[in-house]
């Protein structure tokens, strides 16, 4: 799909709705629903480390908000990449609820290991996957072999 600027896709709660960020990343969050007409979206944040610069990626104080829908760009498509092999789970009865839990609490945001892409197909269909990061992996490996190695990483 092809973003326009004005274009909206139609949404379902559940669905997961990725915002471009640059040629490489997104932001990924799930369709809540609308409260009082305003339509909103759960997502992991990744800007409320106590640090500038987030060390290797990571932020440390992360958590699930919801917010409005195009608070967070109003640039974005649907992205359901996995429904043609993983069932998406039921919102009103396990997705919302799985929500819910998470409002609050603390999260480590890790562009590897649990970024936002994770986070909403985790929610969506039970499974942590991130196509961008397998994409991106094999040139972020070798950049970082020789502080595995030394162990600084």
């Amino acid at each position: 799909m092809i973003l326009e600027k004005n274009s909206h896709p139609k949404l379902f709660p559940g669905d997961i709705v990725e915002y471009p960020r640059n040629k490489y990343f997104s932001h990924f969050a799930v369709y809540y629903g609308e409260k009082d007409g305003v339509p909103y979206v759960a997502h992991l944040t990744c800007r409320d480390s106590d640090s500038k610069l987030p060390l290797f990626g990571r932020a440390l104080r992360s958590e699930v908000k919801l917010d409005p829908l195009e608070l967070l760009g109003e640039k974005y498509k649907v992205n359901n990449m996995l429904d043609s092999t993983h069932p998406a789970r039921d919102f009103h009865g396990v997705v919302k609820q799985a929500i819910d839990d998470m409002m609050g609490r603390e999260v480590t945001f890790d562009i590897l290991f649990h970024n936002s892409e994770h986070q909403a197909t985790l929610f969506r269909y039970g499974v942590k996957k991130s196509e961008q990061i397998e994409k991106v992996y094999k040139h972020i490996m070798p950049a970082w072999k020789k502080l595995f190695e030394k162990k600084k990483l």
